[in-house]
Parts: C-alpha cells; structure tokens; sequence
C-alpha cells in the first residue's frame, strides 16, 4: 500500500484530518475474555452490543472519533472494532503494537520473535489489514480493517531489558509506514528515556504521543521536561480520582498552556469496564462533555482551547508522515 502520508487511518479506511472531528485520544472498546482481563479483571470488554451502546452515548455528546490503544495479540478483537464502527458511525483508530510484558504469557509469539520480524508484523497490520486470531496462537486469519496506530509501552523502570527489542520494533514499522506511535508510560515514568530512544531510531518526535502523563502531578519540572522534547502529552487521569481530583488536572492543563503547549496536548479517558456506563461503570464516554468540559471552562479554560485539545490537535497527532 505504501505510506498514505497526511491522511488519518481508521478501521473502515482512510480519512483527512479535517473529518477526524472531536476525538478521544486514548481508549479501549473491546478487549477479550483472555490473560489481560485475567491480570486485570476490570480489562474485560467485549459484549459488542454494550460498547456499541457507549458509542452511541460518546456520538449524542458531539463525538466523531476515538483512538483505541488496544494492540496486537492480546484481545484486541479487531473484528468488532470495524463492526462498531460501521454500526455507530464513529471513527476508530485501532492499534497494532505491544501492550506491557505482563498482559502476554510466558510462551506468547511475542516474547521470542525478533525485532525485524516485529516489525514486519506491525507494519503488515498497518498496510494489509489486522490479524484476528493472534491472542493465544501466531498471527494467520486476518480482518480488512487496517490498524491506524503504533502502540507501545514500558513497565516502571521504562524502555529497557526486552522493551528494546520491541521499541526498536515499533520504531522501525512507524519510520516505513509513516503511522504515529501512541506510547503508555507506567505511573507517567519513563518518557524521557522512550523519547530518546524512538528519535535515535529515526521517528520524529512530532510522531510521537506519549500517555499517562498525568498520573502523578507532583514533580511539574519532569513533566515540562517532557513537554519539552516535542512530542504529544496525552491526558487520560480525568475522572479517575484514586490519583487526584479534575481540579488537580485543570490546573496542571493551566500550567501546560501557561508554558505554551496547547497544541501539544490530547486527551482521553482510558476506559475499562468499570469507566463505562454501558457496563455499568461509573464515568462513561460523555463525562468529557457532561462533566470535564464546564469544568474547565469555569476556571477559563473556554472552547477555543477545548476545541484544540479534541479536535485541531487529534487532526495533527494521529495524521501519518
């Protein structure tokens, strides 16, 4: 297929960042009943009709589009992602990539295949279309929805020991095709050390999304460190308030915008079982609109701003070079 540069690739095909429209930029629609939701039960979702029905809500509240960061070979369900968004209408980015070590047993493909090989696998997901039967055995029947997005991600201590070969991976397959990487950071710790390693293998730091910065906000020098290097600051610790409260979150967003990175900024929710009203969880995909957004706006924050976090700076981020 080749590099498809300035278009936006979703589950049903490619289009212009124009049309990406208000976004979420870190999510997870369906995960199977597999080792992750095993690790961490509350990972479970794949009743189709209820995240459809999530959807739905997120469509009613203004939304166009949602990155899901869920990748390959641990319960992805590729299938029902290009099904949801036929049925809703909703944009879904998907993933190809790596989530953390501990979400894939001991003898899973991924642990032992070679970074070339890897990559060839990411970037084949990228251009040919997703696997579907990869959680348990190697990759074989695969789906026409193409993943959009290179995830990855480190545990605590960051890119090292076995992360290099698969961060090498990542970085290989997103300089061929072009794909933007959406990078989880354990705790928001490791950034630095993923940034350097990505750009000394050639991705520009504009092609970079890192997550979870704002898990903890206490050390304000490290995380405009971060903001530094170029890349994109992801912000999904809304709502969730065993880390700290939104008003914790406005006021860190007031910092980012008062040293100039509004356009750097993305933001999600980071959905799981118990985030989403559809499964009876608490915060569900309206809480942006409903409740986060007024939020910011009584502290000043307008629309102006709003706007480029869900609609102007998504179009950039998730747009392949």
């Amino acid at each position: 297929m080749g590099k498809i540069s300035g278009y936006i690739q979703t589950v049903t095909g490619c289009i212009k960042p124009d049309q990406l429209g208000y976004c979420h930029s870190h999510e997870h629609l369906f995960i199977a009943d597999g080792h992750s939701a095993k690790v961490v039960p509350s990972l479970r979702l794949d009743d189709f009709d209820a995240t459809c029905s999530e959807l739905e809500r997120f469509k009613k509240a203004g939304g166009v589009s949602i990155a899901d960061a869920q990748p390959v070979g641990c319960g992805r369900m590729a299938d029902l992602q290009l099904r949801a968004s036929v049925r809703t209408g909703v944009n879904i980015m998907a993933s190809t990539g790596f989530h953390k070590l501990v979400f894939y047993p001991q003898d899973h493909w991924l642990r032992s295949m070679d970074a070339n090989s890897l990559a060839d696998l990411f970037a084949d997901e990228i251009e040919n279309g997703m696997f579907t039967d990869c959680d348990t055995s190697k990759p074989s029947i695969r789906t026409d929805a193409r993943a959009g997005i290179i995830k990855t991600a480190s545990d605590i201590d960051g890119p090292v020991g076995d992360y290099v070969r698969l961060f090498t991976a990542a970085a290989e397959a997103s300089v061929r095709t072009g794909a933007p990487i959406l990078s989880h950071t354990e705790m928001g710790k490791g950034a630095p050390e993923q940034i350097k390693l990505f750009t000394d293998n050639k991705v520009p730091a504009e092609s970079l999304i890192i997550c979870h910065l704002d898990r903890v906000l206490t050390d304000t020098g490290y995380l405009m460190e971060v903001a530094s290097a170029g890349v994109y600051l992801e912000l999904d610790t809304i709502g969730r308030y065993k880390y700290h409260s939104d008003d914790d979150e406005v006021k860190f967003i007031e910092k980012l915008i008062e040293s100039g990175y509004e356009d750097r900024i993305l933001i999600g929710l980071d959905t799981t079982r118990e985030r989403m009203k559809s499964y009876g969880g608490k915060i569900g995909l309206d809480y942006m609109s409903e409740t986060f957004f007024p939020l910011l706006r009584s502290h000043g924050i307008g629309d102006e701003y709003i706007r480029k976090f869900t609609v102007a700076n998504p179009a950039k981020a998730f747009a392949f070079r």
